[in-house]
């Protein structure tokens, strides 16, 4: 039987050969929200209430970064017995927002400058009974030609 892979959130980041995250631009003030939001538009400037689903931009610019040399407290789940350190990453998008994620499995801080273009994809974050569970992660890019990043 095959797993059933799923990704840890729903509604926050697509799949697929182009993953990329899932936020809300407000209708009437265009202001862009991630993780999505509804009910009220954030912008203090802003009375509207009707949002719209946007996907943001696959790369942007690491903003700050750091290493996590201890396992995160519940509702964290290990993918190892003993904790492996990963390294974590503050993205500016290129719709102005900085979105904080782990960084893809076989990088870690050697790898990270401040300004360095990163690039989302959709990996494992753990497995159990039930299936595969995903998440997204930012990817050092070697070449940055591809792209418009911030």
């Amino acid at each position: 039987m095959a797993m059933t892979v799923t990704p840890v959130i729903e509604g926050w980041f697509s799949t697929g050969e182009r993953p990329a995250l899932l936020g809300s631009a407000c209708t009437s003030c265009r202001t862009v929200y991630f993780p999505p939001v509804g009910g009220f538009c954030r912008s203090p400037v802003c009375e509207g209430v009707g949002f719209e689903s946007v996907e943001l931009g696959r790369r942007g610019r690491v903003w700050s970064y750091t290493d996590a040399q201890y396992q995160p407290p519940p509702p964290y789940i290990a993918a190892h017995e003993v904790h492996v350190p990963f390294a974590l990453a503050a993205v500016e998008l290129p719709e102005g927002l900085v979105v904080l994620g782990q960084v893809a499995d076989g990088f870690g801080v050697a790898e990270l400058s401040v300004g360095a273009v990163v690039e989302l994809v959709v990996e494992t974050l753990y497995a159990d009974e039930s299936g595969e569970r995903t998440i997204w992660r930012w990817k050092p890019v070697v070449d940055d030609g591809d792209e418009e990043t911030s």
